[in-house]
């Protein structure tokens, strides 16, 4: 027994630093910047990135609770989720989250952000990476790279628009844009791009007659707005 304990201790300390970092790690709380994009039912509420870690979530309707991704025993280990990334979000920007607590499920229902609370038919849902999250927001873990996505009447719409395209463009050429559901991954025709609408491959071209930094959105009537393209003119 004396020998494998000090084998053991001998193997431990041969690892490099960087090699006990990643154990460790996998086991810390780290706080970490999650790409979080709130869309509204007129505007979008929240995009930037967002640094968060697991921790106390408090709602008006659901009083404080633990929300690092330990809840319900879904994660071996803490974590940013997405209801905490929602909670900084909130600090950071200033607008108001509520949420009822279950029990059962050891996680908040969120029924409110911004200006808009849910109704009898409409609520707010979660998409991590334009996929309906199958777990409670303090149950998922988030981290970067992941698209995490609060939206608003989620559940009765037909799309989550997908906009993509260059980022840099000269002054008074044409520049092609697409416009997908992210869910789907299939063209969305007849979406608003710069004031134009997309054709039946969700294609649409556009022209910049000024230099200086554009910001697009794609839009559609029964769907969610897409992710914010940053365009500069040249």
């Amino acid at each position: 027994m004396l020998m494998f304990f000090v084998f053991a201790l001998a193997t431990l300390v041969s690892l490099s630093p960087s090699t006990t970092a990643v154990f460790l790690d996998k086991r810390e709380n780290i706080a970490q910047n999650i790409s979080l994009r709130i869309e509204g039912s007129q505007t979008t509420i929240f995009e930037d990135l967002i640094l968060t870690r697991g921790h106390i979530v408090t709602t008006p309707s659901g009083g404080s609770h633990q929300c690092n991704g330990l809840n319900n025993h879904s994660n071996p280990f803490p974590g940013p989720t997405a209801t905490s990334a929602l909670d900084d979000a909130s600090k950071k920007k200033g607008f108001p989250v509520d949420g009822t607590f279950s029990e059962d499920f050891d996680d908040f229902l969120i029924t409110s952000i911004g200006p808009d609370a849910q109704t009898d038919t409409e609520f707010w849902g979660l998409l991590v990476n334009f996929q309906f999250a199958q777990v409670g927001g303090c149950q998922l873990e988030v981290k970067p790279g992941q698209k995490v996505l609060w939206a608003f009447n989620a559940f009765n719409v037909t799309a989550f628009l997908d906009l993509s395209g260059p980022t840099i463009v000269q002054r008074g050429q044409r520049a092609a844009f697409r416009v997908i559901d992210g869910e789907s991954r299939n063209p969305i025709a007849r979406a608003i791009v710069g004031g134009q609408l997309t054709d039946i491959n969700g294609h649409v071209q556009l022209v910049f007659n000024a230099a200086g930094e554009i910001s697009l959105k794609a839009s559609k009537e029964g769907t969610i707005r897409s992710n914010a393209l940053n365009v500069l003119v040249v």
